[in-house]
């Protein structure tokens, strides 16, 4: 499921025992078996539409023991997750976007997702499931506080399977909204690989490159998988610690994006960046994996989340020439990667990001007046993006990060 901008996620540690996790397995696997059929199923069938993978789904309840098993909800939701692929393909299609991702089975399923039955509150930190796969009460561990909103608030709840545990989260609709008082400051982002942005301030952000980092970790990690047996119990522990150590990665990543966007939503009333495709950007394999490790897209998609939630305008500017334009006259002056100092005719010399990143604050101050879409809008990376704009004089910018959750 794709959920919009008004909802809330709010994820949980789950503690349980043995006999529970055993069936929160059983109970991913029929939700994949359920989703890998309604595929088969529009394959096997023309003019299939949505409506008729959830009447599939009754059916498959009658066929198949298992299946029935499974809360009708959940069995619709897995229905809906093909329904979602199988739409971006048609998408993709009519948008003529290259590969159209034609939809795939299931082969590694990690969760199933409830809607508003088959499961039940029990206090602020324990559910119930109440389907007949036999998942029983389960302890919630977290710092979040469910009692905050009506349980009618919530639309879906969804077990995961990760590598350090399972997981539950709570989709909870809600229009989160904190509006800050103005701050008169604007501010231009150049994101990079040498450092991971340069503002229009002359501030730079260090690239903390946490892939990088763990590589060597992981070689050893991979050498020690390599020399297990296959289908041995020291196999599955080996693998089990390299994707811990991917899991951490990741996190690692994503705590360090939604920290920084925060920062600089909360501290500057107009934030402007570039239009990148990463996409395509990552097509280069000189640079994919520098590229993928500095999360620029992640960093864009918690920018355009915490603008709506603070009230803040993000703005997407055409990335075309922003290196190579002199901020001071207007002049294109041609560089290679290479070259780190924009030096022009007109006696301007700066750092080439920096120049960069002026001229991508002047095009969002521009653009003030249109209206476009945002990455949460659009579903891929090679769709349009702009924003709503405002101007504002340009200014500093604090420093300090304030804590964020990982899940706000």
């Amino acid at each position: 499921m794709r959920y919009n901008k008004n909802t809330l996620i709010q994820e949980f540690k789950v503690k349980a025992k043995p006999f529970q996790f055993a069936a929160i397995d059983e109970a991913i696997r029929t939700a994949q078996f359920v989703q890998n059929k309604a595929l088969r199923y529009w394959m096997d069938n023309a003019l299939v539409n949505k409506f008729d993978l959830n009447k599939l789904c009754a059916v498959l309840a009658k066929e198949f023991s298992f299946a029935g098993e499974l809360n009708s909800m959940a069995r619709q939701a897995s229905a809906e997750r093909a329904w979602s692929a199988i739409s971006r393909f048609y998408d993709n299609c009519k948008k003529r976007i290259k590969p159209v991702g034609y939809p795939k089975f299931k082969k590694f399923a990690r969760s199933v997702e409830y809607k508003t039955s088959g499961w039940k509150l029990t206090g602020t930190k324990r559910i119930v499931f109440t389907d007949k796969k036999g998942i029983g009460q389960l302890k919630l561990v977290g710092t979040h506080d469910l009692g905050y909103y009506p349980v009618e608030l919530i639309k879906r709840v969804r077990l995961i399977r990760r590598a350090d545990g399972y997981y539950c989260q709570f989709c909870i609709q809600v229009n989160r909204r904190e509006p800050l008082e103005a701050t008169g400051r604007t501010v231009g982002l150049d994101v990079g690989l040498e450092s991971f942005y340069t503002d229009s301030n002359g501030r730079k952000e260090n690239n903390p490159r946490f892939y990088r980092k763990s590589q060597a970790k992981r070689r050893t990690l991979q050498r020690r998988l390599a020399r297990t047996k296959k289908g041995s119990n020291n196999r599955k522990k080996a693998i089990n610690t390299l994707a811990r150590l991917d899991l951490k990665t990741s996190r690692q990543r994503k705590d360090h994006v939604v920290k920084l966007a925060r920062c600089v939503v909360q501290s500057n009333d107009l934030v402007a960046y570039e239009d990148l495709r990463i996409k395509n950007m990552v097509r280069n394999h000189n640079l994919a994996k520098s590229i993928t490790d500095a999360g620029w897209y992640q960093f864009r998609q918690w920018l355009e989340r915490y603008g709506q939630v603070f009230g803040r305008v993000t703005v997407a500017v055409n990335p075309a020439y922003t290196s190579q334009e002199c901020f001071s006259c207007g002049q294109i002056v041609k560089k290679s990667l290479s070259t780190r100092t924009h030096a022009c005719a007109c006696g301007t010399q700066l750092d080439r990001d920096e120049n960069a990143a002026l001229n991508i604050l002047r095009a969002g101050l521009v653009a003030v007046g249109h209206t476009g879409t945002s990455l949460h809008d659009r579903g891929n990376a090679s769709g349009e993006m702009t924003a709503t704009y405002l101007g504002f004089s340009s200014g500093g910018q604090v420093t300090s990060q304030k804590e964020e959750s990982p899940l706000p």
